[in-house]
């Protein structure tokens, strides 16, 4: 009983911690700058969509919209098909040295992302990938890569090795074994991964404020920062762009819901 009101009581104090912040902003993306601040959560005057026609017309947020789509989209593929190569090897080295290689790869989980800002931005001057939207779906390969095989690695070493043997006595080797076995059982967990990673590259800002000079390639998070200014923020203009930012990532979610729920329930089953 006590455990259950504790529970209870836990997840009362989340749901709120998240409810609040989200009701001032999609609130406050309907107000003016002087009801927000004079009423910050109470409900708009009105609800006309003025600042979001403001943010998708005079801000032209169309372009870093697509530069964001762009980037996320390659990014995520190319993350979980490497991601999912590399897991695969690794699933398939038995005993000691299978664990061995795969706490090196996803070492790189436990290095900040910060402390490779210099030797990257160095590294993609001289392979002229600066300034670029080559340069940022590479980072964000590189900087997400342990994510994806810690996550695709730890589902596929829990596939029996009996698949792998009787696919090889069938004749198929380790491409037509990966291709036709393991890639079709691990769609609840490729799922999984890939919304994660949809999330985390959508949102990513620290690489495009490091190699993204010219506006015409600014990404989303990065384009939402020119709400902020020196002395004054336009706190409604940048609620209704955070709304519109958040959305792909929302009908993401919902599109994929079971998919990443089995991703979940079923490492954690086989575990």
């Amino acid at each position: 009983m006590v455990t259950s009101l504790a529970r209870r009581g836990i997840l009362l104090i989340y749901a709120v911690i998240i409810i609040v912040p989200l009701t001032l902003v999609l609130f406050g993306s309907f107000k003016t700058t002087g009801e927000l601040f004079s009423s910050p959560f109470g409900l708009p005057g009105s609800f006309a969509p003025d600042n979001y026609a403001e943010v998708l017309g005079a801000q032209n947020l169309d372009v870093p919209f697509v530069n964001s789509a762009l980037v996320t989209g390659f990014s995520v593929v190319l993350t979980l098909l490497l991601g999912s190569l590399a897991a695969y090897g690794v699933a398939r080295i038995p005993g000691w040295q299978g664990w061995l290689i795969f706490g090196f790869l996803v070492l790189g989980m436990a290095v900040p992302a910060q402390t490779s800002m210099i030797p990257l931005y160095v590294l993609f001057e001289r392979l002229g990938l600066l300034d670029s939207l080559l340069g940022l779906v590479i980072a964000n390969v590189v900087a997400t890569m342990p994510i994806a095989v810690f996550i695709l690695g730890g589902f596929m070493r829990t596939l029996p090795r009996e698949l792998y043997e009787a696919s090889s006595l069938d004749g198929s080797g380790p491409w037509r074994t990966y291709q036709s076995i393991v890639m079709p059982l691990s769609t609840p967990s490729l799922a999984a991964t890939g919304i994660f990673l949809f999330v985390i590259h959508w949102n990513e800002l620290l690489w495009p404020l490091l190699f993204i000079q010219s506006p015409e390639k600014r990404t989303l998070p990065l384009a939402l920062l020119s709400f902020q200014g020196e002395f004054q923020t336009n706190y409604p203009l940048l609620f209704s762009g955070v709304v519109l930012a958040s959305l792909p990532v929302v009908i993401a979610y919902v599109f994929l819901q079971r998919y990443f729920v089995a991703g979940i329930t079923a490492g954690a089953s086989k575990g």
